[in-house]
């Protein structure tokens, strides 16, 4: 076996590997040679090179996000650490565990003018579990001694031996900092930050270990619900017979569908559930703004709830927040093991459990459901809105809104569907979703950004079929998303260009001038046919109905490559369809 010469670096990628830390992206560097050449080394390890540090880091966020263990990136000194910042904010608010790796300068060429060198110390502070700041490893120049001059020698013993103390002391630290670290990525689900001062040489190599670290394990106890608090939601449950359950961000199969089928056979339940949530049942309510749109003041009371629970991650849907921030329940309890956002500005229990936990020890403690007729008024309202949006659908000219229907209805069965922010998740919304997709989107920050590149690492993730569906602008930007070795050929990429940003067209402002044009909307005339030779995709175009029904008929087929397919909507009639879409539900 091959490791770097430099203690630290043996340490930093042993505690790695017992600690099961299998998924390493790299991305090259010079500063970071002494971790590449261990990590490299090491049949352990899956090592996966990305140049573009901003999608090494999502790239990570979605193999993580698919794995649910730790993944680890790995950069250079200087401004390469920051293009991970975008992803580590987005693994913060998304809870998912990503270890990033940062080679640094020694503390002594900081602050000098030395090149690719920047304060590295924690620069993720706002947004990170823990910093981890390395100390660097002594180096002991006075080893090789003259025995002959004995005086010499028992000065250089005594050196030794000074040198030995202190770079016990330093390597003691440096796993405390890096078992810490790791414990809370797993532990809590979330990004940390390990900073790795390294001086040269950074090439050397050796063939044996010189370092023994030591692993430390959290002592992790299990959850107990607050039975106090648990009585206290009891008995709130019985009196109200108007109870919303709010469902955002959730990984699949999070609770079991005996707990689902008891919420949605009660009279006094409406469960709100969005396309990020991965939880179904006939008789939930999906598609959330196309329900409550276009209700007035009037509806809006007789919707408010008494109990509002939410669950889960961020939420998309803007008019529910904008609904219950103004109609606010009597008492929100949200329900999740981290952070209890405050959204509508009326918490008053966190009740700190896995949602299927506290449902069941609560549930089975129910033992009458409310006379209500709360859902069965709201299930009629839907099933009107449900037969309207067929019309409509029926009615109108291609455009996003077309293409969505198209598009969302021939996903294939029991595959993943990656979503791109901005429009794409919100046209997606307002559709049923095939309830056997696992569907995923980067709501913690609600970015452009890393899109393409999550979908990538939750590609190669998995041996499901992945199919992402982006906007042009999110496609564009984050390009360099596909420059990357490790593709699979069943990913697929459905790319909707309407040439800009047309969600901001559905926005107040004045629309037809050159400034919005330049300036919000971004109007373009790009396409990914070049793209799609110079990485080695497959790609097709649509521009109608016919041409996108006719495409897709084949587009989810075994290949030899990945492919993508680019859908043309018009620029300037999206936002009216859409926007007469809540008129005509109505």
């Amino acid at each position: 076996m091959i490791y770097s010469k430099i203690p630290l670096a043996q340490t930093v990628i042993e505690l790695c590997k017992l600690k099961n830390i299998k998924h390493i992206i790299i991305s090259p560097g010079s500063r970071n040679a002494p971790l590449t050449l261990g990590f490299t080394n090491d049949d352990f390890f899956k090592c996966y090179s990305i140049v573009d540090e901003r999608c090494a880091a999502f790239f990570a966020l979605g193999l993580a996000q698919q794995i649910k263990e730790p993944t680890a990136v790995v950069c250079t000194s200087g401004s390469a650490l920051l293009n991970y910042y975008p992803a580590v904010a987005e693994a913060f608010y998304s809870d998912i565990p990503l270890v990033v790796l940062s080679a640094d300068r020694p503390k002594h060429l900081i602050g000098i003018g030395d090149g690719q060198t920047i304060n590295q110390k924690d620069v993720f502070e706002n947004h990170i579990l823990y910093s981890a700041n390395l100390k660097l490893d002594l180096k002991d120049e006075n080893r090789q001694s003259n025995k002959e001059d004995l005086p010499i020698f028992k000065s250089i013993e005594n050196k030794l031996e000074r040198f030995l103390g202190l770079q016990q002391g330093i390597q003691v630290d440096n796993e405390k900092e890096i078992n810490a670290a790791i414990n809370l990525a797993k532990f809590k689900k979330g990004p940390v930050h390990i900073n790795i001062p390294f001086d040269e040489p950074l090439y050397e190599t050796v063939t044996d270990l010189t370092v023994n670290p030591k692993v430390e394990e959290l002592d992790i106890k299990p959850i107990k619900i607050d039975q106090a608090e648990l009585k206290d939601c009891i008995d709130e449950w019985y009196v109200a017979k108007k109870k919303i359950i709010l469902i955002g961000v959730l990984s699949p199969h999070q609770i079991e569908q005996q707990w689902l089928d008891d919420l949605a056979n009660d009279d006094s339940v409406i469960v709100f559930t969005e396309t990020t949530s991965n939880v179904h049942h006939p008789n939930f309510f999906t598609s959330i703004d196309k329900m409550i749109a276009p209700l007035d003041d009037e509806d809006f009371k007789n919707l408010q709830p008494e109990i509002l629970i939410t669950i889960g991650g961020l939420i998309v849907s803007k008019k529910i927040k904008a609904f219950l921030r103004h109609y606010q329940p009597k008492h929100h309890w949200h329900v999740g093991e981290k952070n209890a956002n405050n959204t509508f500005f009326c918490l008053d229990k966190h009740i700190i459990a896995k949602p299927n936990d506290f449902f069941a020890d609560f549930l089975p403690k129910i033992t009458h459901v409310a006379k209500s007729d709360y859902l069965n008024t709201w299930a009629i309202v839907k099933k009107q809105r449900h037969k309207k949006h067929l019309e409509y659908v029926k009615q109108i000219a291609f455009s996003d809104f077309k293409a969505f229907s198209i598009i969302l209805k021939s996903i294939p069965n029991k595959t993943i569907l990656q979503l791109g922010n901005s429009s794409t998740i919100r046209y997606t919304q307002l559709f049923n979703m095939n309830p056997t997709l696992e569907v995923f989107c980067n709501r913690g920050t609600s970015g452009i950004d890393g899109s393409t590149s999550t979908a990538l690492g939750c590609a190669v993730a998995n041996v499901k079929q992945t199919t992402f569906i982006t906007g042009d602008l999110s496609f564009f930007y984050d390009s360099n998303a596909l420059w990357n070795n490790y593709i699979p050929n069943n990913f697929r990429i459905i790319l909707i260009n309407n040439q800009g940003g047309g969600i901001f067209r559905i926005l107040p402002g004045d629309k037809n001038t050159n400034n919005f044009d330049n300036y919000f909307e971004t109007t373009h005339q790009l396409t990914a046919k070049q793209l799609c030779e110079m990485y080695g995709f497959e790609c097709v175009t649509a521009h109608n109905d016919q041409d996108l029904e006719t495409a897709l008929k084949s587009f989810y087929n075994k290949s030899k490559q990945p492919r993508l397919l680019e859908v043309f909507t018009p620029r300037t009639e999206n936002d009216t369809i859409l926007l007469d879409y809540f008129k005509f539900v109505k």
